[in-house]
C-alpha cells in the first residue's frame, strides 16, 4: 500500500492546488463584491492567516492521535464548507469566522502529508519530498492561469470551484492514500512541549527557518512596490512571477537528482544564500532583464530550500511525535507569511531599497553561516554517539 503514498499525495496537492482558486482574489472579492474597506478585508485576510498558523499546530497533533489519513479528510471537507460558508455570508461577522475557518482547514493537509512522508525510510524522504513539492507548484500554476480566466465569470464560480476542488481531493485521499502512522507502543504517550524544550537543534531550525521564510517572502511584497516605482507596469510583474513557476517546473527534479545523496546540509546553507542575495538584488535592479536575473537568483534558492525543507525536520522528528514536529516545522513558513509583508513594507518605506538590499543579503549570509554552523553540531553530536556505541564499555552482543 506504501507504494500508493507518494503518487497518492502528489495527486491530491495537484488538485488542490490548482483548484484554489478563490484566495488570491479575496481582498478583490471583498471589496468590490461584498463593498467591505480595504482595511476590513485586510482584517479579514488577516483571519485567514491566524487560522493558518493554527491549522499547522492542529493538523500535527491529529495526525498522531487519529492518523494522518483521516486528518487530510477532515481538512478537506472542512475546507469545501468554509469556502462555501464564505462566499455566501453577507454579514461581516460570518465573514470573519468563514475566512477562519477556511484558514483553520485549508492547510492540515500540510503537516500531515509531510509526516506521511517522514514515516518512510530516509533514504526515500528527499525525493519524496521533492516531487511533493513539484506537483503543488505545477498545480499552483495552472491555478494562476485558471483564475484570472474563471473570475471574468464572477466571484462566486471560483468558491464553488475551489470547495469542488477539495472534495476531490478528499476523494483522492479516500481511495489512494493509504495511512502510514506507525503503530502505537506501550510506552505512555509524550507531550510536544516538553520534548521540544530539550532538543536545542529543532528549536534552531525551527527559527532559522522563521528568519529565512520572512526574508524569503517579503519579496512579494516589496518587489511590486520597487517595479511600479520604476514605472513597471503589472503585467511585467506577472511576467516575473510566470517565470518563478516555470523555472521551479523545469529545474525542481534536476535538483534533487543533484543533491540527493551529497551534503545536504551544505546545500541548504547555499540555497538560503541564493535566496537572500536574489531576494536583495530586487530591490535594487531595474528593467525587464534585470528583474528575471534577479528572480532567477532568488528561485535557485527557494527550490534548495523546498526540496530539502520536510527532509531535513523529518529526520529530527520522534517517530511518536512526528505528526506535531512537522507540524511546527510548517508554522515556519506561517510566521513568515505574517512577518514578511509587515517588515518588508516597513524597510523599503522607511530605509529604502539599498538598506533592503543590504538587510536580505546580509541575512542571506548569516543564515548560511548558521546553517553551517548546525550542521557541524549535528555531525560532532552524531561522532560522540558513534564512539560512545564502539566504546569497550558498551555492551556487546553474545554470539550463538
Amino acid at each position: 500500500m506504501r507504494a500508493n503514498l507518494v503518487p497518492g499525495l502528489m495527486a491530491t496537492h495537484f488538485v488542490s492546488r490548482a483548484g484554489g482558486v478563490a484566495r488570491s482574489f479575496l481582498v478583490l472579492y471583498l471589496t468590490q463584491e461584498r463593498g467591505l474597506a480595504a482595511t476590513t478585508a485586510g482584517a479579514v485576510l488577516a483571519a485567514v492567516g491566524v487560522g493558518d498558523i493554527g491549522s499547522q499546530l492542529l493538523g500535527g497533533w491529529l495526525g498522531d492521535r487519529i492518523g494522518r489519513r483521516h486528518t487530510m479528510l477532515i481538512g478537506f471537507l472542512g475546507t469545501a464548507v468554509a469556502l462555501i460558508a464564505l462566499g455566501s455570508a453577507t454579514t461581516l461577522p460570518a465573514i470573519g469566522v468563514s475566512a477562519l475557518g477556511v484558514g483553520l482547514m485549508a492547510e492540515l493537509f500540510r503537516p500531515v502529508a509531510s509526516a506521511a512522508l517522514a514515516d518512510l525510510p530516509p533514504q526515500k524522504r528527499l525525493s519524496a519530498f521533492g516531487r511533493l513539492f513539484w506537483a503543488a507548484n505545477v498545480g499552483s500554476t495552472v491555478a494562476t492561469v485558471a483564475a484570472g480566466v474563471l473570475v471574468r465569470q464572477g466571484y462566486g464560480l471560483l468558491f464553488w470551484i475551489n470547495a469542488a476542488a477539495a472534495l476531490v481531493s478528499a476523494l483522492i485521499v479516500w481511495r489512494c492514500v493509504p495511512e502510514t502512522r506507525p503503530a502505537p507502543s506501550d510506552a505512555p504517550k509524550r507531550a510536544l512541549l516538553p520534548v521540544l524544550l530539550r532538543d536545542p537543534v529543532m528549536l534552531a531550525m525551527t527559527a532559522i527557518h522563521v528568519v529565512y521564510f520572512t526574508m524569503f517572502l517579503q519579496v512579494f511584497s516589496t518587489l511590486p512596490l520597487v517595479m511600479a516605482d520604476d514605472g513597471v507596469g503589472p503585467g511585467t510583474y506577472a511576467a516575473v512571477l510566470a517565470l518563478n513557476g516555470i523555472v521551479i517546473i523545469t529545474v525542481q527534479p534536476l535538483t534533487v537528482r543533484l543533491i540527493d545523496g551529497r551534503d545536504t546540509t551544505t546545500a541548504l546553507a547555499i540555497s538560503m544564500l541564493l535566496a537572500g542575495t536574489g531576494g536583495g538584488l530586487t530591490a535594487v535592479v531595474q528593467g525587464g532583464p534585470a528583474y528575471a536575473a534577479a528572480i532567477l537568483v532568488w528561485t535557485l534558492g527557494q527550490i534548495g530550500v523546498s526540496v530539502l525543507f520536510g527532509a531535513t525536520f523529518a529526520s529530527l522528528a520522534p517517530a511518536d511525535l512526528r505528526g506535531r514536529y512537522m507540524g511546527i516545522a510548517s508554522t515556519t513558513w506561517s510566521a513568515g507569511a505574517v512577518l514578511a509583508p509587515l517588515l518588508g513594507t516597513a524597510l523599503l518605506t522607511n530605509a529604502g531599497r539599498t538598506t533592503l538590499c543590504l538587510t536580505s543579503t546580509t541575512l542571506g549570509v548569516a543564515l548560511f553561516t548558521a546553517v553551517r554552523h548546525q550542521g557541524s553540531v549535528q555531525a560532532r553530536a552524531a561522532a560522540r554517539t558513534s564512539a560512545s556505541d564502539r566504546s569497550p564499555s558498551a555492551p556487546v552482543a553474545s554470539a550463538h
